[in-house]
């Protein structure tokens, strides 16, 4: 059992639904699996929403799952030292509020307060996760970082996601999505990307493939490509190979059980990269784009991790964001033939990768683990 009660989580929504996607994660398992009373601060109530139906958009302040929902609306605000919780993470370097900040100095003992950063594979990390950083009025901070090693503080999984997974019926889900025995028995691929995704391009290939493909696309992403295919044919087409159907944008579970029933996923961000490796599936990941390319580091150092014998893979995956390779124009025919070569050995590479990451335990547990011996 956790020395804990309560913990704080602020979160600002920067990539859609990857910031709120993983913080409301993170709560859920706090609040389930440790029994802690979780606030989460959060300042897009909106993309919330998407992912979380239950919650409501005008609510300043609402339970939701267990969880005591608030919207942030800014740096203002009074809040007393009562307020303050035993742990407080601030998600991805955000700043507190300055009042909140005010209350945690006058906190006897001081909360433990973790700056929760966001993922990468790069070796800087395990120099960095538990650093302390000093803050004003003597108060420390420390820096928690996910990973893909045992030096770091692992990725966020919930305790009972992989019997589930092994549990899970995948032609009936599918068929409550709508499809066809045909779609079904098709390789299936789930697309989320962002928008400047060569998404066109790989319909194109698509459309001439040897076997079927159905590709299912939550709505509203890649939306001009798929519109382009869809034409006036509603949210489902097919033009060749390539069967194309859009589903509503689904809640976090049902995201899950998307990615397993999949053959192949693209996914982008953080959470749904997440969320494709405890899946156990072949993935190609779509990294959020940083000024001056920096995202390109972070994704090589990541497929030196994972793809280092899926060559395929690893070029297809730097050719879907852009990153330069060798200097050629894109081929994207060569590209997925290249990918499609290697079904089988990335299959079963999906499958070790996922039993490597078991092995470093789970991230809330890690943390809280960590937070046990601050005290």
């Amino acid at each position: 059992m956790t020395p804990f009660r309560r913990l704080d989580l602020f979160c600002r929504v920067v990539d859609n639904y990857g910031d709120i996607g993983i913080c409301w994660r993170l709560a859920k398992q706090l609040v389930r699996e440790h029994g802690l009373a979780v606030t989460l601060f959060v300042d897009d109530l909106v993309s919330f929403r998407r992912i979380c139906p239950q919650v409501d958009t005008a609510a300043e302040r609402q339970q939701v799952d267990g969880i005591t929902v608030r919207h942030w609306r800014g740096q203002d605000g009074v809040y007393s030292k009562d307020e303050v919780a035993d742990i407080v993470i601030e998600f991805f370097a955000v700043d507190l509020p300055p009042g909140y900040i005010d209350a945690m100095a006058q906190c006897q003992p001081r909360p433990v307060w973790f700056n929760l950063e966001g993922l990468t594979a790069e070796e800087w990390v395990e120099g960095c996760h538990r650093l302390p950083s000093l803050q004003p009025r003597s108060m420390m901070k420390h820096f928690f970082f996910p990973g893909f090693t045992d030096k770091t503080g692992g990725l966020l999984r919930e305790a009972g996601l992989e019997q589930e997974r092994l549990q899970f019926d995948t032609p009936a889900f599918l068929r409550t999505l709508g499809l066809t025995d045909a779609e079904i028995a098709s390789t299936k691929i789930s697309l989320f990307c962002y928008p400047h995704a060569p998404v066109s391009a790989l319909f194109e290939v698509w459309q001439n493939s040897a076997q079927p493909i159905t590709c299912l696309v939550p709505e509203g992403v890649a939306a001009d490509a798929v519109r382009a295919f869809l034409g006036d044919a509603g949210r489902v087409a097919t033009q060749g190979a390539l069967t194309v159907r859009v589903l509503p944008f689904v809640p976090q579970p049902d995201y899950d059980k998307l990615l397993w029933a999949c053959d192949l996923n693209f996914v982008r961000g953080e959470d749904s990269f997440v969320r494709a490796q405890w899946a156990g599936k072949p993935f190609i990941w779509h990294i959020y784009p940083q000024d001056e390319n920096l995202h390109h580091k972070k994704l090589r150092a990541f497929l030196q991790r994972y793809a280092g014998e899926l060559p395929g893979l690893a070029e297809f995956a730097l050719r879907w964001n852009g990153a330069p390779v060798r200097g050629e124009a894109d081929n994207w025919a060569a590209y997925w033939t290249a990918l499609a070569a290697e079904t089988g050995a990335a299959t079963a590479r999906a499958a070790a990768w996922q039993q490597q990451m078991l092995s470093h335990g789970d991230l809330a547990s890690n943390l809280l683990a960590f937070a046990a011996t601050l005290r």
